[in-house]
């Protein structure tokens, strides 16, 4: 499981645990409304709604106008072909309820300061900046407001190349690495 403001490097962190272990496949979430669509499900509001009727989400939100979700069936698919799912969380409260579902999880805070998160976001061509720039501020309070949220590694990815992230990670998910409390106050403070 992935956390991390714009920029933190979730998509090229998996796109290196793939590339090293092919086993670790990025989970595609459930997606209702404009944007990007490589990476996710396309499907429609009322599909979302009515899987969450029948309790089949572990986690749905709203973001940049668009509704996400993640079924309990799609992380249950992958799992069952012998994948690891790669999740890419952006709220600290979504990590926490994935973490219900029973394999044993990573919980990865991936961190970078602000001036990482526009610098890359200019780099890729984001044309939301700002909405991105918001979103690491948003990003950054929630981690503040869950200063004992447990996690299994805290990366500052800015501090290490992508490949070398990735083989942490790596290593973390072979060891069955516990998620444990870290005070990251002195991190994104």
């Amino acid at each position: 499981m992935l956390y991390g403001p714009p920029g933190s490097g979730k998509d090229t962190v998996t796109a290196e645990l793939s590339r090293a272990r092919p086993e670790f496949t990025l989970f595609q979430r459930l997606k209702a409304g404009p944007g990007r669509t490589t990476g996710y499900r396309l499907t429609s509001t009322e599909h979302i709604e009515d899987l969450g009727r029948a309790g089949e989400l572990l986690y749905r939100n709203a973001r940049y106008g668009t509704e996400y979700a993640i079924d309990r069936q799609g992380v249950s698919e992958l799992v069952e072909q012998g994948m690891i799912p790669v999740l890419h969380m952006g709220q600290v409260a979504g990590a926490s309820a994935v973490s219900s579902y029973p394999i044993h999880w990573v919980k990865v805070l991936l961190w970078c300061p602000l001036a990482v998160t526009e610098t890359r976001c200019q780099g890729r061509g984001d044309k939301d900046m700002e909405t991105r720039l918001k979103v690491w501020h948003e990003t950054r309070q929630d981690l503040m407001d869950h200063p004992s949220e447990p996690w299994s590694l805290v990366i500052e990815t800015h501090h290490h190349s992508p490949a070398e992230t990735a083989r942490i990670i790596s290593d973390a998910v072979t060891s069955k690495t516990a998620a444990h409390e870290q005070d990251i106050r002195g991190l994104v403070g």
